[in-house]
């Protein structure tokens, strides 16, 4: 099986007020290509401390997280962020959408930061709204959408650079129950379609339960909810 990113001994410690926190100890974890892994745990075991990590967004204490094979240990923040904007896509619990632009110009954001020529950032932009079903609102603002419409344009920004995996952090947690349903259901077929890996840490009991695979967080080990 191909790993397209993988954490090896992977330890976060926090130091606060002279106090040492291990949050995370000897993590090992593997996504392999068109896999869908849900992550869950009580509050504050590490969730996204674990997930910043994967992205290469915070530096672990010891071990290391690569994406594709190639290491984040030992790179400069401009390849770390060449290489998150290749490889890996990022959907949070709240959009993070620049509300000044419409919908299409924030899928784009992630192309022209890359460097790709605006008219072919443009028709990517648009094909990755229509793969979320809303081309109707290519031109809408942030302000102009609706809390489904703006995680689903947050979607499609997370693919448009085609990365191998997408992490996701409880991106149904600000959803209602019928809204976040269906934005489960287009991650499903989104991996199905376009064959991108998702990691996705959330709450949600359903949608934990339509992964290929669930991981338990909790005493600052990760284990596969089937070996527990």
């Amino acid at each position: 099986m191909n790993n397209v990113l993988s954490a090896v001994n992977l330890t976060k410690i926090f130091t606060e007020v002279g106090q040492r926190i291990v949050v995370l100890e000897n993590v090992n974890f593997a996504v392999q290509v068109r896999e869908m892994i849900a992550i869950i745990g009580a509050s504050g075991v590490g969730k996204t401390t674990l997930l910043q990590l994967l992205g290469g967004l915070d530096k672990p204490t010891s071990g290391e997280v690569n994406v594709g094979g190639v290491s984040f240990s030992g790179m400069s923040e401009k390849a770390k962020g060449e290489l998150r904007n290749r490889d890996l896509g990022f959907v949070y619990q709240f959009h993070h959408l620049l509300p000044e632009f419409n919908a299409l110009e924030n899928v784009c954001l992630p192309l022209l930061i890359r460097g790709v020529a605006p008219k072919k950032a443009l028709e990517k932009a648009r094909f990755y709204i229509e793969q979320v079903e809303l081309q109707q609102r290519f031109y809408h603002r942030v302000g102009e959408l609706s809390g489904g419409e703006r995680q689903r344009i947050a979607i499609a920004r997370a693919l448009v650079t085609e990365p191998k995996c997408v992490l996701a952090d409880e991106p149904t947690g600000n959803l209602d129950e019928v809204t976040a349903g269906h934005v489960s259901d287009l991650l499903l077929r989104l991996n199905t379609s376009l064959g991108t890996s998702f990691v996705i840490v959330t709450h949600n009991k359903l949608l934990a339960s339509r992964m290929q695979r669930t991981w338990v967080l909790a005493n600052k080990q990760l284990r596969d909810e089937k070996n527990q």
